[in-house]
């Protein structure tokens, strides 16, 4: 019995030393599966959230042609809603306002239309003689070009190259298209219209349900903030954008007429446009530009006069005029705008170049006052 006894006191003082360091191979097992556990459900979260991306860009791309109208619908509401809410403020109607409001819209920009559709139809019309005239001012600088390449190849390949005649190029313009998408056009602007009066009579209503279906007062006090703070920012950068560019075309048809440009006007209108696709436009205009100076003038100096006068206008606007009357807190990282234009000009190509801004502009307002989305606000912010 002794003995008996002498044998298991040391088997269970091994078992009892044993215990502590398989229990901690246990625990270290437990935790190493653990870790593998949350970095493959990690990396399914990443690519579930990969593919929600995708499908919704692909979304977007597929019903773009009810999301553009609806979108700038609600951009040129927010920017004229408050002039109707001041009328409302007076005891005017919303539904009289917006109707003046619109009216006065429609008429500005048909006027402006039908002011410029006579030259930019003879600019379509005669594209291709202008550049049947265009062609030979570039020869004598072309000329030199071509011939250093011809020596290069002929000095790697020990042949004489030669340059075959070129074709003239012929140009087709049909009338056709046009008045196919014609339809298009005008069904989409109709019901540009009517979204935006609709938003200017109904918007207010519309989000006060929108907070009143908040589970709480203090949600629906924040959501009352955020809505507010962002329909009031939003608005104004609309404003103020679209008044900085209205300007910058004033000024650029006045320097075009003041160095005999044809059609300043026309081409006011289009560096006005354009400068809502920022660094994008002002490079597109100033091509055109230095192109028209090209086809106008003989000499090279007063011919790419005014594309260098717009280039510095713009530059003056973009570093000096924009940062001070929009702020600090509005500006965007350059790397941010660039991407957000390609991704939106890939998606719904020119409008959603134009867009774009506006959208970032108000997806970063929207993100200051979201948790957790703040770290996006950040990101553009320049």
């Amino acid at each position: 019995m002794s003995a008996s006894g002498s044998t298991s006191t040391p088997a269970t003082s091994s078992d009892a030393a044993h215990s502590p360091a398989s229990a901690t191979r246990s625990q270290a097992y437990r935790l190493q599966h653990a870790r593998s556990a949350r970095s493959h459900l990690r990396a399914i979260r990443i690519a579930l959230n990969l593919l929600l991306v995708l499908a919704l860009m692909y979304t977007i791309t597929l019903i773009k042609g009810l999301l553009i109208p609806l979108v700038l619908a609600a951009f040129i509401g927010l920017a004229l809603n408050p002039i109707v809410a001041s009328g409302a403020r007076l005891g005017l109607p919303r539904w009289l306002c917006a109707s003046v409001l619109m009216l006065a819209l429609i008429a500005g920009i048909g006027t402006g239309i039908s002011a410029l559709a006579t030259p930019a139809l003879g600019w379509f019309h005669e594209a291709p003689v202008a550049i049947r005239g265009f062609v030979p001012k570039l020869k004598s600088v072309l000329q030199p070009i071509e011939a250093a390449s011809r020596a290069t190849q002929s000095l790697v390949t020990g042949q004489t190259v030669r340059t075959p005649a070129s074709s003239p190029a012929t140009m087709a313009i049909s009338m056709w298209d046009v008045v196919a998408t014609t339809p298009k056009v005008l069904a989409a602007v109709l019901t540009v219209v009517l979204l935006v009066f609709f938003f200017l009579i109904y918007g207010d209503l519309l989000l006060r349900r929108l907070v009143e279906s908040a589970p709480s007062f203090g949600v629906k006090r924040h959501a009352v903030a955020i809505v507010r703070s962002i329909q009031t920012e939003v608005s104004r950068y609309i404003l103020t954008t679209t008044l900085i560019n209205l300007m910058l075309g004033a000024v650029t048809a006045g320097m075009l007429w003041l160095y005999h440009m044809p059609d300043p006007l026309l081409w006011g209108a289009v560096a006005m446009l354009a400068n809502f696709i920022p660094y994008v436009g002002a490079i597109t205009t100033t091509t055109v530009l230095a192109l028209v100076g090209l086809m106008n003038f003989n000499d090279a100096g007063p011919a790419l006069l005014p594309a260098l006068t717009f280039a510095g206008i713009t530059a003056v606007e973009g570093n000096l005029v924009t940062p001070m009357i929009q702020g600090r807190r509005m500006r965007l990282s350059p790397i941010a705008i660039l991407l957000w234009l390609l991704i939106w000009g890939w998606l719904w190509g020119v409008p959603g170049a134009l867009l774009a801004v506006p959208m970032l502009t108000s997806c970063k307002l929207v993100a200051e006052r979201v948790r957790g989305w703040r770290w996006f606000a950040q990101m553009v912010q320049r």
